[in-house]
């Protein structure tokens, strides 16, 4: 089984579980700003929902490019750290392959679209 996760938009997070190459459950979460708390609680649930343990998850797939840098970072970090610890492969979505081998795991870097405006004040909305 595949587990896909999708982080790369800031308005909404996918999280999916593959066999065969076909998707056999979906959800879609709008976390707004929330990804970091919420991602791994709503993969446990939904492999616990489905009656999957983390053992089942073969290889992971996650979305690498575009969207938000802090969110599609998430994304990555969180398939790359779940690869590590599985002992599974985790490929990007765009390539359908891994970016770099490191120590027998193979680990996705993120592209971004642009710059992490990091240390700029944000707008506040009232």
């Amino acid at each position: 089984m595949t587990l896909y996760i999708n982080t790369a938009s800031q308005a909404e997070t996918v999280i999916a579980l593959i066999i065969d190459n076909k998707k056999i459950v979906s959800r879609k979460f709008k976390f707004a700003h929330r990804q970091a708390e919420k991602l791994l609680p709503a993969i446990d649930k939904l492999l616990k929902t489905n009656r999957f343990k983390l053992s089942d998850i073969k290889k992971i797939m996650v979305a690498s490019r575009g969207g938000s840098f802090t969110s599609l970072r998430i994304g990555v970090v969180t398939a790359n750290a779940l690869g590590y610890a599985l002992k599974v492969p985790v490929i990007s979505e765009e390539t359908k392959k891994a970016d770099k081998i490191f120590s027998g795991y193979s680990l996705i870097e993120p592209v971004y679209d642009s710059e992490p405006n990091i240390g700029q004040p944000k707008k506040t909305v009232f």
